[in-house]
């Protein structure tokens, strides 16, 4: 206990000093990649966005995180970061940036939680590096520059993690129950991805406090309680309320918080089973084969060679047609094929890997010499933590079937820590000459520039040879330059190891800012010279920040250039894709052009004329307005609750966004949600409620008899009274949909 005292007062002592000056940079260069021009985005992920603004309007839509102003249908996550979102939008105004705000705040806050944990058991420089290399993460900043949740979930678990080190440190069971809560209220965030981390909090909690057996077991079933508890307090609120005075829970198939939790946001992401849930509901071959075709016409108008294209093409039609993970190097949504090198195949290795190498000759560092008995020192016992933080998250990423490439945030803290942690034990032992472990230092650098050069090698066209040449270079220069010098101690040789670090660092800081560089998708957010398109795989045709649309589909009411040759039916808006999630695009992830870029399309206080050509629309949605259409809705309506209704949240979001009124996305983010029926729409039309309905396509699942129905008790309004025939309208895979209007006496 006194052990345990001195090092609170020494921590405490450690507080008061004054501010590491080296943290200062890193927190700059943090800041940057998560701030800079986040401003441009001017609906980010229109999808949350939309919910964001349905929930400034009541607290039942804010408690609830309802899609729609009318309380009809829920988003598919918990509320907890969109009440963070709401709160910085009350206060700052609604605009892109300001409900981007606290993902970015939470990524810089990751940084300087990692330098507080990392430095006080494994030194300053451990954590001055584990700080910069958490902030040069490439997927790290890419997705605190969306309002995507993972960014806050990320934070909120180092929280947790603050709180467990404290609880060991001063031994106070309060900090357990607190550290534990916190997972909880990660629960409510992201739900099932937030236990995770769990193993790494039981580990290190039963080999790091030194009490009895019977004490850490009571203590950790109490803090468990705790968790689940915190972790269903909302979900027993929202189950227990009647389905008729609450929205439908999104992505649901029972209307259930807990199903939604454990099936759709569970167990189905493990397997890939997307079959049965909201956004992940098959279409037909013939669909997606329509699909297909129609961004082969897109691809095929884009300014890459004629080769490039048609191997893109090739390869994002293959994609289409294979199982989650399955027979295509490029994988679904671009995350490759299972197995236990998937991390370092493309897609997924320029994301967070950029380190991996390095990181296991760390550990192979820190654990050398440790007997499985113990005693264990306080390195080895946070490096136990970490690992165990890394190790499942890490086979989970490796075997899950229905992922998207934003997720691996979560491997970015302990990449992070052990690069830091590493760096300065393999140092350590490198100029003690400490025998075999002395050659680990030259041998993580060489394995490391290895694997870079190999991620970086599909972008050659982009990027050019040189850095590639210069990475793979440099890398084996130094580390063969250290295994020669190791007899030798002068300044000389540690200015090759510094120089070491900062090579292994270069790509990887480059890849973190091309969501600056080249722009970023805030609905599939990943790091790369094509992340703009969401892709993070090798270069595509997709450069250009203002290349968001959703799969090229249109606003509704907007004209194809060649729709009216192309009488086909199509999937509906934003369901074209087996196995979407929000956050989600199509499977080759290419992401189009938005049609039009008039003032009607921008997020209300939206300040210039200037706006619509630089801001991006990077909703990954159909992040534009139909004004003809909006202005022909608002007109002939005559008192009903929804603007109206369409299949599904693609087609809903913009006009939320755009004008704060309740428009019914039928089928819930994908289509697919069995939320309506005959008689209860048939209901809805006779109190007035609604009576016109866009669709674009055959509906899905549950939907098909509430379209079928729609279809053969309305009067289609004629084009000409709605449509816009803008010149600029971007072709799509969705072609022209159809506005009917229904009354019922």
């Amino acid at each position: 206990m006194k052990h345990m005292n001195s090092e609170v007062k020494e921590e405490r002592t450690s507080n008061k000093k004054r501010i590491d000056l080296f943290l200062v940079p890193i927190v700059l260069i943090a800041a940057f990649l998560n701030l800079f021009k986040i401003w441009t985005d001017e609906y980010a992920n229109a999808y949350y966005t939309a919910a964001v603004k349905s929930m400034l309007q009541s607290f039942h839509n804010f408690f609830y995180a309802s899609f729609d102003p009318g309380g009809y249908v829920t988003i598919d996550k918990p509320p907890v970061v969109f009440w963070i979102q709401t709160i910085s939008a009350k206060i700052f105004g609604f605009y892109g940036w300001s409900v981007i705000l606290p993902q970015a705040l939470a990524g810089i806050g990751s940084v300087l939680l990692l330098y507080v944990l990392v430095k006080r058991t494994f030194g300053v420089w451990a954590g001055r590096f584990a700080a910069l290399a958490m902030a040069l993460t490439p997927i790290v900043p890419a997705v605190s520059r969306t309002n995507n949740i993972d960014s806050m979930l990320v934070f909120t678990l180092l929280v947790a993690t603050w709180m467990l080190f404290r609880a060991v440190r001063t031994a106070k069971f309060g900090w357990v129950l607190a550290a534990f809560a916190m997972i909880g209220v990660a629960f409510n965030m992201k739900m099932l991805q937030a236990y995770m981390v769990l193993p790494a909090f039981y580990v290190f909690y039963v080999v790091a406090t030194k009490i009895t057996w019977k004490k850490k077991i009571a203590f950790l079933t109490t803090a468990t309680a705790l968790m689940l508890a915190v972790s269903v307090s909302w979900a027993v609120v929202v189950d227990s309320t009647s389905a008729d005075k609450r929205p439908y829970m999104g992505s649901s198939q029972t209307n259930s918080v807990l199903e939604l939790a454990f099936g759709y946001n569970g167990i189905n992401r493990l397997t890939g089973n997307t079959s049965v849930t909201g956004s992940g509901h098959k279409q037909p071959a013939q669909t997606e084969q329509q699909t297909a075709s129609s961004e082969t016409k897109q691809t095929s108008n884009s300014s890459a060679d004629s080769s490039q294209s048609s191997n893109q093409r090739k390869s994002s039609s293959s994609q289409k047609m294979q199982a989650p993970g399955g027979g295509n190097q490029n994988g679904m949504f671009n995350t490759g094929n299972p197995g236990p090198f998937r991390l370092f195949q493309k897609g997924l290795s320029d994301q967070i890997s950029w380190l991996l190498p390095f990181v296991i000759f760390s550990i192979v560092g820190l654990f050398a010499g440790v007997k499985f008995k113990g005693p264990y020192t306080t390195k080895q016992k946070e490096s136990l933590f970490w690992l165990a933080w890394l190790l499942p998250v890490a086979v989970f990423f490796s075997i899950a079937g229905f992922f998207h490439q934003y997720y691996l945030i979560m491997l970015a803290p302990p990449i992070a820590a052990f690069a830091g942690a590493g760096a300065v034990a393999l140092w350590s032992v490198y100029k003690q000459h400490n025998g075999w472990k002395s050659w680990l230092l030259p041998g993580g650098i060489l394995t490391t520039a290895a694997l870079q050069v190999y991620i970086m090698s599909p972008y050659v066209s982009s990027i050019g040879v040189a850095p590639i040449a210069g990475v793979g270079a440099l890398g084996v220069i130094l580390a063969l330059v250290l295994a020669v010098r190791k007899q030798r101690k002068n300044s000389l040789t540690n200015y090759l190891g510094a120089a070491a670090m900062v090579v292994l660092l270069a790509m990887p800081a480059y890849w973190a800012m091309t969501p600056i560089i080249y722009g970023g998708n805030s609905m599939l957010p990943s790091a790369g010279p094509d992340s703009s398109s969401g892709m993070g795989g090798p270069p595509s045709t997709a450069t250009n920040s203002k290349q968001s649309g959703f799969n090229g589909m249109q606003p509704p009411g907007s004209s194809s250039g060649n729709s009216s040759s192309n009488n086909q039916m199509q999937p509906p808006s934003g369901s074209s894709n087996g196995g979407q999630m929000p956050g989600g695009s199509s499977n080759n992830g290419q992401m189009q052009p938005p049609s039009g870029s008039s003032n009607n399309s921008q997020m209300p206080n939206s300040s210039s004329s200037k706006s619509s050509s630089s801001k991006r629309k990077s909703g990954g949605m159909n992040a534009e307005v139909n004004q003809k259409l909006l202005n022909y809705l608002t007109k002939n309506n005559t008192g009903e609750k929804y603007l109206f209704a369409t299949t599904d949240s693609t087609s809903a979001a913009p006009y939320i966004i755009k004008t704060g009124k309740p428009v019914m996305a039928m089928g819930g983010f994908s289509g697919s949600d069995p939320i309506l029926t005959v008689s209860k729409l048939k209901a809805m039309i006779k109190k007035g409620e609604v009576k016109y309905f866009y669709l674009s396509g055959m509906g899905k699942g549950g939907q098909s008899d509430v379209i079928t129905w729609i279809k053969d008790n309305s009067k289609e309004i004629p084009s000409s009274k709605w449509q816009s025939t803008s010149s600029s309208a971007q072709q799509g895979p969705s072609g022209n949909g159809t506005l009917y209007e229904i009354t019922l006496k």
